[in-house]
């Protein structure tokens, strides 16, 4: 089968098209033959390792310290057909559409794969009725995760959030689930992104390079900070008493001053990240088949161009997700 191998921690050069033996599942696992995968910040900064010390130096340690070893495929979402089953698995049959997350163990970025049909760390749920296996792919890590951070910000009905970073896979995701939950919805992004924001939700949207919403001196039930690119004192000043402050990518400065805030005054800061669950899939799925929420896609590309799909993400241009097609033929099935 074909795979995109990550061969060295670098530029998007290191990803190349090859030749790998097909996996064959073991007895509690699906063969999934996968139809799209996504590529994300969060894949261009693990394959250039372009993260935080305290994160990047445990993952090389893991993953390998000159190389990639341990894990040589990337890819964290998929959708796709199970095409085989093991013997001891009962929530799935060959022919089911799927879409999930093969977890920290990567592997998206091939024609096949083998997860297990439930475990910690992946998830697979059965794919939205009305959904292509593009807008599927895309819902598994953005969804999730605005998901999580939503409900452990508790948002209510009549609430006022404001979202940084709205513009996202993240923040697509969070604008309408926000909506669903009844908040009144500000997201903030660049200016090509403002009509976008506005069409999927967004009550009012805010040009962060024209505008600093921490100096307008409006006020915010919640603040969910996706990108991480403003200090949290200065994000602080536009949260309410007992407001919530949620980030999805923390640097150590707002770690750190995020407990010192939970301990000591009204407001809570929440930096916990979500695990997908196929209770959460489910979840997610249910709401675009019911209209509440889609996915939004800015690009797609074909395999064996991922290398220039991870140059574009890596742009930070991007709204909503960026697609990689593995069988253009039968995506729209």
């Amino acid at each position: 089968m074909k795979a995109i191998v990550w061969t060295a921690y670098g530029s998007p050069e290191v990803l190349q098209l090859r030749e790998v033996e097909k996996p064959v599942p073991k007895d509690n696992e699906v063969l999934i033959q996968i139809h799209a995968t996504t590529v994300t910040k969060g894949d261009t900064e693990t394959r250039s390792l372009k993260l935080p010390l305290f994160l990047g130096l445990p993952m090389r340690i893991y993953v390998g310290l000159n190389k990639p070893k341990r894990i040589t495929i990337p890819g964290q979402e998929l959708a796709g057909d199970i095409e085989s089953v093991g013997k001891d698995v009962t929530l799935f049959k060959a022919g089911d559409q799927v879409f999930g997350s093969p977890g920290f163990g990567m592997g998206a970025y091939a024609e096949y794969i083998c997860l297990p049909e439930k475990s910690e760390g992946t998830a697979l749920a059965i794919m939205p009725a009305n959904a292509t296996y593009e807008e599927a792919a895309c819902i598994t890590l953005g969804g999730r995760e605005a998901l999580h951070f939503l409900r452990k910000g508790n948002i209510q009905r009549g609430e006022r959030i404001l979202i940084n970073g709205a513009g996202g896979s993240i923040g697509t995701f969070a604008i309408q689930l926000a909506k669903y939950f009844g908040a009144e919805v500000t997201g903030v992004d660049s200016g090509e992104k403002l009509e976008m924001l506005h069409s999927i939700g967004a009550d009012e949207v805010i040009d962060y390079t024209q505008e600093d919403f921490t100096k307008s001196g409006v006020t915010y039930d919640a603040i969910f900070d996706v990108v991480g690119n403003i200090s949290l004192s200065s994000g602080q000043r536009s949260l309410r008493e007992n407001g919530r402050y949620l980030l999805a990518n923390p640097r150590v400065s707002q770690i750190v001053g995020g407990l010192w805030t939970s301990m000591t005054s009204s407001k809570k800061v929440v930096m916990q990240t979500a695990d997908a669950t196929p209770e959460d899939l489910v979840f997610l799925s249910e709401l675009i088949e019911a209209g509440e929420i889609k996915s939004v896609i800015d690009r797609t590309y074909p395999m064996e161009q991922i290398p220039e799909a991870h140059r574009y993400v890596e742009k930070g241009h991007k709204k909503g997700n960026v697609v990689i097609t593995l069988d253009p033929q039968i995506l729209h099935s």
